[in-house]
């Protein structure tokens, strides 16, 4: 007999196939397009299924902005959801991006149970739903256990996930998977996490934080038939050593489908095959019923993000986003007044977070702010030390490289297995030179602050956004501990009441930071 798996990841609210850059796009991705294949695909498949949601559904696109600036709730999202039919679902680290109240109202109205084994309540509890669901499926029982990756705290807002407890997903697949191999013929392993190893050579592909575990998991514990993944937005499918793996990317550009050809005999199933593979929604059509049942809120999004908010002078769009890494750049600029006009502080550090960031015409509109600024990040201010803030600028440094012909490039360790251009930061307030042709650490040659040298033991104010004041992006030398007060409203917000509040906006730059080889 045939069992078969799907698996949706990382869609992050991309309904309909758009990135909203215009209002007519019929982008290759989308949940509906997504919709319309995997019902195809159940169709036309013999035997049992299970479709699995592997998290990061409920934040990430401006529909999904709207929806929590105007609707105050993620049910509409998983109405549509629903009609998917999901038989279990997977909580992602960025349910957590608009807080706990927003995310119980998205686990409250999904139809199919959330699985979650490794974020506790204080009492030891699973937070959400249960650990692990068994599925019984023409006579083969089918464990899926469901699990986060641990690093939520280090990117979020403590209030986001206050009262909760993260375990690591390995110690906890280490507990359970044994449990589910008694109970049940095939166990599913369902993380929203990715790979901190090559999967065939088992070298270190970024720094082992415990962020992702996958290649631990599936390495050390013995048992797992199929592993679904998630979180690093890769494109996966694969058998390694008898297990099958599958990461589909994001936005809904593929799913995942893993094929079993199971024998049962005397009461024994054993696995005689499995495939692993994405299919792309590249030539589906929408979901035509959803997307005529749910035009009016995409219509209502189009319309919201077409309300002119507030005028630029000067030049503030960006041709080349790496020479804006390098060069400040008006947005950059821009940005960072945000930042220190709302926390009332004279240092900012900010980042351009892919490479599709364009900045703004002279009229601006909320499309404009979500497509640019597209995290809902708060702020924090920090009091840190100077030795803090020179190490910060050491790891930002790191984002470059010199090639054969000595020009600055992109280090690669920024770039596979997942883009991190928003690890990159830049600052205000301050004034410095990274000289790449300096061996890393020892890349930052100018220090300056109001004039005079900044010290190790100097002490200093700044404002970043909660990812970054939290340690998010390996940056180690800032915690919690070093918060002294927060900004609570979100920047895309900030942004459009800065706007409102100043505009014309005046584009410009001091120049206050270079970017340089002395090579």
């Amino acid at each position: 007999m045939k069992l078969t798996l799907f698996e949706t990841s990382d869609i992050h609210g991309y309904v309909y196939p758009t990135d909203y850059q215009s209002r007519i796009q019929d982008a290759e991705y989308g949940l509906l397009k997504l919709a319309s294949l995997l019902k195809k695909e159940r169709k036309a498949t013999t035997g049992a299924s299970l479709a699995i949601e592997n998290g990061d559904i409920i934040q990430g696109s401006p529909f999904t902005h709207y929806l929590v600036k105007h609707k105050h709730s993620a049910g509409l999202l998983m109405e549509i959801v629903n009609d998917l039919k999901f038989d279990a679902g997977i909580i992602g680290n960025h349910e957590f991006n608009y807080g706990l109240e927003y995310l119980e109202s998205a686990v409250s109205s999904a139809d199919h149970p959330v699985l979650c084994a490794n974020i506790l309540t204080g009492e030891g509890n699973t937070a959400f739903g249960e650990p692990y669901k068994i599925f019984e499926l023409e006579g083969i029982s089918v464990a899926v256990l469901g699990l986060t990756t641990q690093y939520i705290p280090h990117w979020e807002h403590p209030e986001n996930y206050s009262g909760l407890t993260f375990e690591s997903a390995l110690k906890t697949a280490k507990t359970y998977v044994p449990l589910l191999k008694e109970k049940a013929d095939i166990v599913v392993v369902s993380y929203h996490g990715g790979f901190e190893k090559d999967l065939h050579t088992g070298q270190p592909t970024e720094t082992l934080t415990g962020e992702n575990e996958g290649y631990a998991i599936l390495s050390e514990v013995p048992g797992i038939d199929v592993l679904l993944a998630g979180h690093q937005h890769r494109l996966i499918a694969e058998v390694v050593n008898g297990t099958a793996i599958v990461m589909p990317g994001s936005k809904g550009e593929y799913l995942g489908k893993v094929v079993l050809d199971l024998e049962k005999t005397k009461g024994k199933v054993t696995i005689k095959s499995m495939e692993a593979e994405l299919l792309s929604v590249k030539n589906e059509q929408l979901d035509e019923q959803l997307a005529a049942e749910y035009l009016w809120v995409n219509d209502e999004v189009e319309d919201w993000l077409d309300q002119p908010i507030g005028r630029v002078e000067g030049d503030m769009t960006i041709d080349d986003v790496e020479t804006a890494r390098k060069e400040e750049h008006p947005y950059i600029e821009f940005i960072q007044r945000v930042q220190m006009y709302y926390s009332d502080c004279d240092i900012s550090g900010t980042a351009l977070f892919n490479n599709r960031v364009k900045g703004f015409s002279n009229s601006v509109t909320m499309r404009d702010v979500v497509l640019n600024y597209i995290y809902p990040n708060t702020l924090a201010v920090l009091s840190v030390s100077g030795q803090d803030l020179k190490a910060a600028l050491e790891r930002s440094a790191s984002y470059f490289t010199l090639n054969n012909e000595n020009e600055i490039v992109v280090n690669p360790e920024f770039m596979d297995p997942k883009p991190q251009m928003y690890n990159y930061d830049m600052y205000e307030g301050i004034d410095y030179v990274i000289d790449v042709a300096q061996p890393e650490g020892e890349r930052i040659v100018s220090f300056m602050y109001q004039g005079r040298e900044i010290l190790p033991e100097d002490s200093l104010d700044i404002v970043i956004n909660q990812y970054r004041a939290v340690g998010g992006g390996n940056y180690t030398m800032f915690d919690t501990g070093k918060i002294i007060r927060e900004v609570t409203i979100p920047m895309n917000e900030l942004i459009g009441d800065y706007f409102a509040a100043f505009s014309p906006v005046k584009a410009g730059v001091n120049n206050n930071f270079k970017v340089i080889s002395s090579k």
